[in-house]
C-alpha cells in the first residue's frame, strides 16, 4: 500500500501531467496573440477552430488571429462569438459549465491583457488562469495549529462535495488579487473585511495539467489568515455546504484522500512546508514536493 508521501507525490505528478512524457504537449500548437504565446491548443480543438477562418489562422506550428483582429476589443468579441456558437452546438463539455465570467488573457501576469475570454473556455486554448486561495488557521497558546476547511457545495460545477480551502476563487478580469481575496472571504465564509484584510500574501502555487476538458496552466495566489481562536466561519453565498475545524495532522492525512480538491490539497501542502510541519530531514520527497508546487507555466 502506498505511503502518505507516495500518494502526495502521485497527486503532484497528476497535477503536472502536461509536463510528463507522453502528454498531449508534443502534438499541441502554440496559441499566439500579437506575436506572443499565451497558450496551447490541442489538435482536436485546432480542427474545430479551422471552421472559423475569418477569426483564426494557422501560422507555422501556431494558431493566431487573422490580421484584421488587431485590437483587444475585436479579438475579445470575435472569440466570444465563436465560443457562443460552439456552446450552442455542445461541441465541448467544458462549455456546459459556462460562467459568464471574463478572464484576462496575457503572456505573463505582469503583462497587459491582450483580450478577454469566457472562463469556461480557457482550457480549450490552454491559457493561464489565476486564482486566490486562503488558508484559515489558528494557533493556540501551546503553538498547536488547527485549520478551517470548507466542503464544496454539491451544486458546484467542478469537484462538488470535495474539501477545499476556507475561501478561494478565480481572479476575474479587472480585479486585484487582494480585492478578490477579501471578496471571497466575505462571500464564502462571512469573514468581515476588517479581519480578512489581515491575511498575509505568502507566495504562489503553480502547475499545468491536462484532462478530457483541455489544458489547465494555473497559478494560485496564496494567503495565510491567522484567525482568533473563538472565530467561526459561516456559510455565505452557497458555494460551501459546511466548514470543519481540524488539527493540522488530521488535515495532513486528509490531503491524500479522495475527499480533497487536488489544487486545494497543493495549497495546504505548501502551508505544511512553510510552517515546518513537513521538514527535509523527515520527508524523503521534500525537494520533489517543493518543485511540484512551483512549476513554471
Amino acid at each position: 500500500m502506498a505511503s502518505w508521501s507516495e500518494k502526495m507525490l502521485q497527486l503532484l505528478r497528476r497535477m503536472n501531467n502536461f509536463h510528463l512524457p507522453g502528454s498531449i504537449l508534443e502534438s499541441c500548437l502554440r496559441f499566439e496573440v500579437a506575436g506572443e504565446q499565451v497558450g496551447w491548443i490541442s489538435p482536436k480543438v485546432a480542427s474545430v477552430l479551422g471552421r472559423f477562418p475569418s477569426v483564426f489562422r494557422p501560422y507555422g506550428s501556431a494558431i493566431t488571429f487573422c490580421s484584421s483582429l488587431d485590437t483587444f476589443a475585436s479579438r475579445s468579441v470575435a472569440v466570444d462569438e465563436v465560443l457562443q456558437e460552439l456552446r450552442r452546438e455542445a461541441s465541448f463539455t467544458c462549455l456546459i459549465g459556462w460562467r459568464d465570467e471574463q478572464y484576462a488573457v496575457m503572456p505573463r501576469y505582469c503583462d497587459p491583457p491582450l483580450m478577454y475570454m469566457e472562463r469556461a473556455a480557457t482550457s480549450l486554448f490552454g491559457v493561464k488562469r489565476y486564482g486566490v486561495h486562503v488558508n484559515g488557521y489558528t494557533r493556540d497558546s501551546s503553538g498547536n495549529l488547527n485549520m478551517w476547511l470548507a466542503r464544496r457545495s454539491l451544486t458546484k460545477q467542478t469537484y462538488p462535495g470535495r474539501l477545499d480551502n476556507m475561501a478561494a476563487g478565480g481572479l476575474a478580469a479587472g480585479c486585484s488579487v487582494r480585492h478578490t481575496m477579501v471578496k471571497e472571504c466575505e462571500e464564502e465564509a462571512c469573514i468581515p473585511p476588517g479581519l480578512a484584510e489581515q491575511a498575509r500574501p505568502v507566495g504562489t502555487v503553480s502547475y499545468t495539467y491536462e484532462d478530457d476538458e483541455g489544458i489547465f496552466p494555473e497559478c494560485q495566489f496564496v494567503f495565510d489568515l491567522e484567525l482568533p481562536l473563538n472565530f467561526q466561519p459561516h456559510i455565505g453565498d452557497g458555494e460551501v455546504q459546511a466548514f470543519y475545524y481540524y488539527p493540522i495532522e488530521k488535515v495532513k492525512d486528509l490531503l491524500v484522500s479522495e475527499e480533497f480538491k487536488p489544487n486545494c490539497a497543493m495549497v495546504v501542502l505548501d502551508f505544511l512546508i512553510r510552517h515546518a510541519i513537513i521538514e527535509p530531514d523527515s520527508e524523503p520527497y521534500y525537494h520533489e514536493f517543493v518543485a511540484g508546487l512551483h512549476r513554471s507555466l
